[in-house]
């Protein structure tokens, strides 16, 4: 019988915790209740957790703050979508109450279960029952139970957690309809589950896999352009993790920025607690290594010669650097000039990436639909927009809670996030903004016109399903609305008519079309027409939009 585990123990389980969901993770992805082809769930929750299991498989012998902090500072940065910033909640939750100990009974696990719910749900501005929360306090519940009843035994509490689990999440479509209808249970429950049985498999000594794979983005990036050796002012990219010894304020924080700043560029200085996570760009690595130690032990160190590595990029492709055309040199580009005010958007597809830039943002996220970024990404773009106030437009429901997240831990700059779900959301936000007016006001007009926006989107269905009674079948075109389905059909473009007129109302005045990057200007301009036809008391705009999964993006104000 076991009683108590402590940080060696714990550093296995998480890490068997996040190898069981990260082999799990498509088939969470396939919970998604909407068959659409960015249903992402466990692929989030696995990034998520992956980011902190990294900073764990390093630790050679922890002890529990440290633990701590791997796992708190690491699924933090790396949460992407709203499954994974809730994750990475109940993990800075737990790891709060527990990094204190030496060794953890059921008690002890009892106070930090509880303490996990309590961060998750305070991290979500309006929690959902049926969903992974619902999962984390049933067993939270359980846990405080076994406790009052002066339970011992780990292998039997764990056990009885997980069972406890298990029944919550199969009673998650009785708590949403929706998930019901789609005969799924909720991902992300299912998703933490695999987490904790994963943990409860290492705890018994089953045999596990403890490497980290290497995790690859969710959908590929666009490339970036090779850049000739000669503009690579600053030779060797350096990383690492301050674990700070003394007190490091902003004002501190800012000394050590300054300092890098002159010795180098690209610079990316987060602080969480007691840990800064440092990059930089320089010529010589010792020296931002030896400021760093001022502060601190390091870990995580990595140092690449990105001149070497571009030499080698081009030899793999075949290219000669004599004939690649230089880019305009580094010094020669001047740095952002400071500002009063900035804007940082998430978007994807060059039409709609030019729109946004033309109506000012100073920063482009790529990502949305299967490329949550991650807070990490928030806070590096943050970094980027020398602004004393940035606006961040989301754009996705599912990208809202990691910009609050990142907004929590910047203290230097004023970060108001603006809830935009959609592209046409973000895109009216941003018309509306009046520089002459204050950041609180504009911040009040944009989110009150932002309200005012219908958006619709046409994509196709990746599975079998009935939602709202309408019946999908694998490959059918599905028009998406604000509130659930509004058009399914075989015929793209009769489904994105449909789903427009399922939008309309008699205060409406404008229709904005953005089409995708597999439609052709002509076929896109047929809609315009037909649109124009049926609804003449409307303006109706055509936009080229790029974006991918989407064949229409469509928005009525």
């Amino acid at each position: 019988m076991t009683n108590t585990i402590d940080a060696k123990i714990l550093a296995k389980m998480f890490l068997a915790g996040a190898q069981n969901l990260e082999s799990k993770k498509e088939w969470i992805n396939d919970l998604n209740v909407f068959p659409v082809p960015d249903g992402d769930t466990g692929t989030n929750m696995t990034l998520t957790i992956m980011s902190a299991a990294k900073d764990v498989a390093a630790m050679q012998d922890p002890d529990m703050f440290s633990l701590c902090k791997a796992i708190s500072s690491g699924s933090l940065r790396g949460a992407r979508g709203n499954s994974g910033v809730i994750l990475s909640q109940l993990f800075r939750g737990f790891t709060k109450s527990i990094r204190e100990k030496e060794s953890l009974d059921i008690p002890v696990f009892a106070d930090a279960f509880e303490k996990a719910v309590e961060t998750a749900y305070k991290a979500v501005m309006k929690p959902k029952e049926g969903t992974i929360l619902t999962v984390a306090k049933g067993m939270s519940i359980r846990a405080r139970e076994l406790a009052d009843e002066n339970q011992t035994d780990l292998s039997t509490f764990f056990d009885e957690i997980i069972k406890r689990g298990d029944e919550v999440l199969e009673q998650t479509p009785e708590m949403l309809p929706v998930l019901k209808q789609a005969g799924v249970v909720d991902s992300g429950g299912q998703g933490l589950m695999q987490v904790v049985k994963g943990a409860y498999d290492s705890f018994l000594g089953k045999e596990i896999d403890f490497t980290v794979p290497a995790q690859a983005p969710p959908k590929p990036q666009k490339e970036a352009q090779p850049q000739a050796q000669a503009d690579i002012k600053y030779g060797y990219c350096t990383e690492f993790i301050i674990l700070l010894s003394r007190n490091f304020n902003i004002k501190t924080e800012m000394d050590f920025k300054e300092y890098l700043e002159s010795i180098g560029d690209s610079i990316v200085v987060v602080t969480d607690d007691n840990v800064v996570k440092v990059h930089v760009h320089t010529n010589d690595p010792g020296l931002a290594i030896q400021k760093a130690l001022k502060y601190g032990a390091l870990s995580n160190m990595k140092i690449d010669n990105m001149r070497l590595e571009h030499q080698e990029k081009l030899f793999k492709e075949g290219k000669d650097e004599s004939t690649t055309q230089a880019a305009p040199k580094k010094e020669d580009v001047p740095a952002m000039p400071h500002k009063e005010v900035g804007f940082i958007a998430v978007s994807v597809g060059k039409g709609i990436n030019e729109i946004f830039t033309g109506l000012g943002v100073d920063h482009i996220i790529e990502g949305g639909q299967t490329m949550n970024p991650s807070t990490e990404d928030m806070l590096n773009a943050i970094e980027k927009v020398n602004a004393d106030t940035i606006f961040i437009l989301p754009n996705n429901k599912n990208i809202i809670l990691a910009a609050n997240q990142a907004k929590m831990m910047v203290e230097n700059k004023n970060i108001i996030v603006i809830p935009t779900k959609t592209v046409p959301q973000g895109i009216t936000a941003i018309i509306n903004y009046v520089p002459d007016l204050s950041v609180a006001e504009n911040e009040e007009i944009m989110k009150s016109e932002m309200g005012n926006v219908k958006t619709g989107q046409v994509t196709y269905a990746v599975r079998d399903t009935v939602i709202e009674d309408k019946e999908i079948k694998q490959g059918d075109y599905m028009g998406i609305g604000d509130g659930g389905i509004l058009s399914v059909g075989g015929a793209v473009h009769e489904v994105a008519f449909q789903m427009v007129a399922e939008m309309m109302a008699d205060e409406l005045e404008l229709i904005s079309i953005y089409y995708g990057e597999e439609i052709s200007e002509e076929t896109a301009q047929d809609l315009k027409a037909r649109v124009e036809e049926a609804f003449p008391s409307c303006d109706v705009e055509l936009q080229y939009g790029g974006q991918p999964i989407y064949y229409y993006i469509i928005s009525a104000e």
